[in-house]
């Protein structure tokens, strides 16, 4: 379930209150005239079912309570309520497949700006990875893929194209891009700093590797996974079980291979840099065909269930066409 708290003018409740007793799955619905006082105006909650959510926050937005007023909705981990029970049976679909739309859209703009905090995370795994490759240490390259953030952009990319958000998608290949990018360059001055302290050589760079050789040598099967991986990751966002991201992390090569490209370009092993840069197009390309053609999925087969609406007899089931 989620709960859903308003902020509604005086003179909209009645239409707001009606929308929320007409909507297949709500329950608790509790009006607190005058309560609110910045911006003033009467204060609505109620429970809704998370597979309801989505169509009533935009019934919501289309009556212009968001410049109004407010609507804020935040996800329920326990209610024991025989109503709310009801309200989830009532409501068309599951909730495990229910997409919150504004939901992700809000949280890939968050996780796709270009901050302090983005680049420092990226620049850090970038370093880790760093040493991962320098050291052919498996470990360090799964540290490093678990430090990265870069999984924040690829899915406001997708998000966007599904979306139709062409401002979206130009923060996120911004935050994607120039992210990379100055993150490369810090680790090309690390590797240089190390070199300096005796801690990398060229040496290094030239080994075998057969722990970490793999990040430069790009087939399809690096797009295979990546591809899998970007399925995965959209499922645990748009089904809110974020705990599966991190399999997302430690399985698709992207900062290694971001790794192994600045440091290769800092001894001027070209051919490692053009492998690497190979492997790292690779993976963003497959996460972000992933992920795109997993949420216009997503958003076909939720029509689909949303069309099969419950019989007309159902307790509270009057869906609004």
């Amino acid at each position: 379930m989620l709960h859903l708290r308003l902020i509604v003018p005086t003179d909209t409740t009645d239409e707001v209150v009606a929308l929320l007793e007409t909507t297949v799955g709500t329950a608790h619905l509790v009006v607190l005239p005058g309560a609110a006082r910045s911006p003033a105006g009467d204060v609505v909650m109620c429970d809704v079912a998370r597979e309801a959510g989505d169509e009533l926050i935009r019934d919501l937005r289309g009556l212009g309570l968001e410049k109004s007023g407010s609507i804020t909705m935040e996800n329920m981990e326990l209610t024991l309520s025989d109503h709310a029970d009801r309200a989830e049976e009532e409501a068309p679909g599951d909730s495990a497949d229910a997409v919150l739309w504004e939901e992700l859209t809000e949280a890939t703009h968050e996780e796709s700006t270009f901050s302090i905090t983005y680049v420092s995370f990226l620049a850090i795994a970038t370093m880790l990875a760093a040493c991962g490759v320098m050291l052919d240490n498996a470990v360090l390259i799964v540290g490093a893929m678990a430090v990265g953030p870069e999984f924040g952009p690829l899915a406001g990319i997708s998000t966007a194209v599904v979306q139709r958000a062409p401002r979206l998608v130009a923060r996120s290949l911004w935050a994607l891009i120039g992210g990379f990018a100055l993150a490369m360059l810090i680790t090309a001055g690390f590797a240089w700093l190390m070199d300096a302290f005796g801690l990398f050589t060229s040496g290094m760079i030239d080994e075998a590797r057969p722990n970490t050789g793999f990040i430069w040598h790009p087939d399809w099967m690096s797009f295979v996974v990546a591809f899998l991986a970007g399925v995965a990751g959209t499922l645990s966002l748009t089904s809110a079980k974020s705990g599966a991201l991190i399999g997302v992390a430690i399985s698709v090569t992207t900062v290694p291979a971001a790794a192994n490209a600045a440091v290769a370009f800092s001894y001027s092993d070209y051919q490692q840099t053009v492998g690497s840069g190979q492997q790292l197009l690779a993976n963003l390309g497959g996460i972000i065909l992933a992920g795109t053609l997993t949420l216009l999925l997503q958003k076909a087969l939720w029509r689909f269930r949303r069309a099969r609406k419950p019989p007309a007899d159902t307790p509270g089931a009057a869906v609004r066409s």
